[in-house]
């Protein structure tokens, strides 16, 4: 779990940092895997594939865009 430091008591500014801490780190995508508990290796492999695919399409807007 990553660490944030309140500065001058802005409290809602250290929970964004955290947050974005937190989601470039992975905890989120570790913590989501932990709640779903076990999944068949097919199932793994399929919500992989789409998360793949999603995040191809996703580079593709975003290169369209620039």
């Amino acid at each position: 779990m990553s660490r944030t430091v309140v500065k001058n008591g802005n409290v809602d500014r250290a929970l964004r940092d955290m947050k974005q801490k937190n989601m470039r780190d992975g905890d989120y995508k570790k913590l989501r895997s932990r709640q779903m508990g076990y999944m068949k290796p097919g199932e793994e492999r399929r919500v992989a594939k789409k998360e793949g695919t999603k995040n191809t399409r996703k580079r593709e807007r975003l290169s369209r865009a620039a």
